[in-house]
């Protein structure tokens, strides 16, 4: 299955207000496993850049200047999504801010449900937690040493590590049962990398010496459990009513 898991960075907070997308990355993912495939790209959304933002995400008019405007790349970033489900952490944010800019282009919305929201996600996998993307990093062991500010490239490739353990890929490459289900293991091999170098459980015989010396070893048990038969179920019995008798 495919899916692209995005993020985006705008001039605000509310494009009802007049705030554009100014960078988008996606990273495309087939079977929960990372293709390499990525897009990325910046765009001039004609106006000058909030400082609060510029503070947020490091963009500035000057880097944006030569930039093209959303519409003259939207093709490439549409032939990109295709038809696939859409990942983003608050992706209510992320879905308004894209179907705003399609619709200034004169494309067609994104229907709600071709969009997973990871937050909603962890709200529900860990309640009562912390579920920005810095915490789910932190939680999952992700990487974001490099998260100096938002970057939307970035920030979708760090979601996508997070995706993969909030939907327990990682888990799928435990080899449980892996003689009974043959069909699982086949699936996971082919999809998900050997992280644990491929190692089966091993097998133990008994030589014919612990053989007989185990047997030399009962022997020289005194009144086992196993030997007392039904003498042992009512002594067992009769130990439970004197300690309810005692209580």
């Amino acid at each position: 299955m495919r899916e692209i898991v995005f993020d985006t960075e705008t001039t605000g907070l509310d494009h009802r207000q007049g705030d554009r997308v100014v960078e988008i990355g996606c990273v495309e993912l087939i079977n929960r496993v990372e293709t390499g495939r990525t897009y990325h790209a910046y765009f001039n959304p004609g106006m000058a850049m909030p400082s609060i933002a510029e503070q947020i995400h490091g963009l500035s008019d000057i880097f944006l200047s030569d930039k093209p405007e959303f519409h003259e790349t939207v093709e490439d970033l549409l032939d990109f999504l295709d038809d696939s489900p859409l990942i983003a952490h608050n992706a209510m944010f992320d879905w308004g801010f894209l179907n705003h800019e399609l619709g200034e282009c004169g494309r067609m919305h994104i229907p709600l449900s071709r969009i997973i929201d990871t937050l909603a996600m962890s709200k529900t996998r860990h309640p009562g937690a912390k579920h920005s993307l810095d915490a789910l990093c932190n939680r999952y062991g992700v990487d974001r040493s490099q998260r100096v500010k938002h970057g939307a490239l970035l920030d979708a490739q760090l979601l996508t590590q997070v995706y993969v353990e909030l939907t327990g890929g990682r888990q799928i490459g435990l080899e449980i049962g892996f003689q009974e289900q043959p069909r699982m293991q086949t699936l996971i091999q082919a999809s998900v990398p050997m992280a644990l170098n491929g190692r089966r459980p091993r097998f133990h015989t008994v030589s014919d010496d612990e053989r007989t010396r185990h047997r030399l070893f009962v022997t020289r048990l005194i009144d086992p459990l196993w030997a007392q038969g039904d003498s042992w179920h009512e002594h067992a019995s009769q130990s439970v009513d004197a300690r309810a008798d005692t209580a």
